[in-house]
């Protein structure tokens, strides 16, 4: 890393700088190949050896001057949302260090809320970016399916899988995006894709911008969260917005859909380590493997059509509205119960809680954000999520940035400020 500094250093004082990502630290997850590191994806037996070459997302940041610091930690084989790892360390909340950071992008996310980096790079299969983006109080975005290459990352859950970023604003979201996305010969699902296009992404003039709202499903959250979110329709109301009552059918289904998917998919990817490492992974994760195993070719042929039913429900609910808003999560960062960094913990009530709203962009490859809209009363950040169309991730930016005019933002109890060095 102080080659890297050094260098982007003697380029900037040489007025040659390779862009604005010249200089700038970023994190890398640690399911994302990144020179020389290994990859071990949260366990105690992959990643033996250093990875070959950069993930095209590394290989991008890398050509334009950016500072890869190092991996980040995350939820072994991100197969759970709270961040717990017994074998590398759980990363802590930055607003709490008693409560968990989310996950699975849990490194990138504490990273970047710590101060110790603007941008860090994650992967979402259900939430995992925008959920820890949530619990820390950042910006989160997952985009369209195939609109990042995923060459370079374990393929954990390959039909459902996204990478993306982590930023302390929807600038930073936005400047890095439009890095590292667009179309990759290495990456067959990425090939088909109209040109990444920001335009008019920093427009505050919000008016005549539908927003669509499923009020039974909105309000399925904590109060503290559903009141949050509330008022930040309130505020876009305000600024010309138009709020719209919509229906979505079969999220129940959905949601027992995706688990289906994503563990079966899981399952297989570990099948080669499974009957060697199997008592190498956490309690957790050998719970979660043993019932997706259970799973049938039936099982998972069903999850898929009921993927294409939703696909069909949000195309129809984009007929009325441009962007389809939801609490990110149903509650707020769970506290860390006693046992659970050393042993392990499952605990499906609070997992459906907390992807409640998440699963669906996944399941339909739609893109979605995660921005801060505000605080409970014991200081734990609250955030809000905006679905698009395909593509538009534009429109989730702006609407990123219209919230960052209204939300008072708070420094989390740990904090680096890099400028000072405190």
């Amino acid at each position: 890393m102080m080659r890297q500094a050094r260098e982007s250093a003697e380029r900037i004082k040489a007025g040659r700088p390779l862009g604005i990502f010249d200089g700038v630290p970023v994190a890398i997850k640690d399911e994302i190949d990144m020179t020389p590191y290994p990859t071990t994806v949260g366990t105690t037996f992959l990643g033996k050896t250093p990875a070959k070459e950069d993930a095209t997302v590394v290989a991008r940041l890398r050509s334009a001057g950016a500072l890869l610091i190092g991996k980040a930690n995350m939820h072994e084989i991100g197969i759970n949302v709270t961040g717990l790892n017994p074998h590398h360390g759980t990363t802590r909340n930055p607003y709490n260090a008693n409560h968990f950071t989310g996950g699975s992008s849990s490194g990138p996310a504490t990273a970047v809320a710590a101060g110790l980096v603007p941008v860090a790079i994650g992967a979402d299969g259900g939430g995992s970016i925008r959920i820890p983006a949530s619990f820390c109080g950042l910006v989160g975005l997952k985009a369209t399916f195939g609109r990042i290459s995923e060459h370079g990352a374990y393929p954990l859950d390959w039909s459902i899988a996204h990478i993306g970023p982590l930023a302390s604003s929807a600038t930073d979201a936005a400047l890095t995006y439009a890095l590292i996305a667009g179309p990759d010969p290495k990456d067959p699902t990425s090939l088909h894709q109209p040109l990444p296009a920001l335009k008019g992404w920093d427009d505050l003039n919000l008016k005549g911008l539908k927003l669509g709202v499923y009020r039974d499903w909105f309000r399925h959250a904590d109060a503290e969260v559903v009141a949050a979110c509330e008022a930040m329709l309130g505020e876009y109301e305000k600024r010309g917005c138009e709020i719209v009552e919509i229906v979505i059918p079969n999220l129940e289904a959905n949601r027992v859909a995706h688990s289906v998917t994503i563990t079966s998919e899981m399952a297989q990817a570990m099948q080669a380590t499974y009957g060697e490492h199997h008592r190498e992974h956490g309690l957790d994760v050998r719970v979660i493997l043993a019932l997706a195993r259970l799973f049938t070719a039936t099982d998972y042929v069903t999850a898929q059509r009921i993927r294409t039913r939703m696909i069909r429900h949000f195309k129809n609910a984009f007929q009325h509205a441009d962007v389809i808003l939801t609490p990110t999560a149903g509650i707020t960062a769970p506290e860390i119960r006693k046992g659970a960094l050393p042993d392990g913990e499952s605990d499906l009530t609070t997992t459906i809680e907390i992807m409640r709203f998440t699963t669906v962009a996944n399941m339909t490859g739609l893109p979605a954000i995660s921005f801060p809209v505000g605080y409970t009363q014991k200081g734990l950040p609250i955030g809000l999520q905006v679905i698009g169309r395909a593509w538009d991730e534009a429109t989730l930016l702006r609407m990123a940035l219209a919230a960052e005019q209204v939300v008072e933002r708070k420094a989390p109890q740990v904090y680096y400020t890099m400028l000072t060095a405190s």
